[in-house]
């Protein structure tokens, strides 16, 4: 008699590795990196406890694929939020700055895995780039507000400090800190206080040049 199949015998590999990868998502939202295991991504997906270990090697292999995917949809959100944002450097940077929050409210678990790198394989060559690419995108959007006559060590502390700012503001709308992240409360954030933050980096303030010039 041939043997009846499985949940595990369901999947070709690439559907089990997103069923896998999907589990992982809901898991994450639901209860954050604490309360993750392989066992319970194999549960949810449906396959025997061995399967994501076959797939992915480990625990962080699988978290590895699920950052890779992170970061990837999260450079669509910061390219499209800026394309979105307007015509003029400025609205483009608060733009940008908006898909960088909206990206983190859509996916509140993968947005906090992908930045606990001693969880992760960090020299995934595929992760690496990923990150590599977002941070471009937010380099280009605060170098193109600066204007033309900022240099490049006003430009890095521009980033670090745009960057702050905007994973400031997504940490905090997932906390709660404006109130119950709610459809009013999040066009409050997104079209008031987040803009209003991001105003420092008009153009008119890399007009003078570096101090000292």
């Amino acid at each position: 008699m041939p043997k009846k199949a499985g949940a595990k015998d369901r999947y070709h590999h690439g559907a089990l590795r997103e069923a896998l990868i999907k589990a992982t998502d809901e898991i994450l939202a639901e209860g954050g990196l604490e309360t993750f295991s392989l066992r319970e991504a194999a549960r949810r997906a449906g396959v025997s406890p061995a399967a994501p270990a076959h797939h992915f090697g480990s625990v962080q292999g699988l978290l590895t694929e699920v950052a890779v995917h992170g970061f990837q949809e999260f450079v669509r959100f910061l390219r499209e939020g800026a394309m979105a944002g307007g015509d003029t450097p400025q609205e483009r940077l608060r733009g940008l700055g908006e898909g960088y929050v909206r990206f983190a409210i859509a996916y509140p678990g993968r947005f906090h895995l992908m930045f606990r790198k001693e969880r992760l394989f960090s020299e995934d060559p595929r992760l690496v780039e990923a990150g590599v690419q977002a941070r471009h995108a937010l380099e280009a959007g605060v170098r193109a507000s600066l204007g033309d006559r900022a240099d490049k060590e006003e430009v890095e502390k521009a980033v670090a400090g745009a960057w702050s700012m905007v994973h400031g503001f997504a940490h905090l709308t997932l906390d709660g800190a404006f109130g119950p992240p709610d459809r009013k409360v999040l066009k409050y954030i997104l079209a008031e206080l987040l803009p209003g933050a991001l105003a420092c980096f008009d153009p008119k303030g890399a007009s003078n040049g570096p101090k000292g010039q």
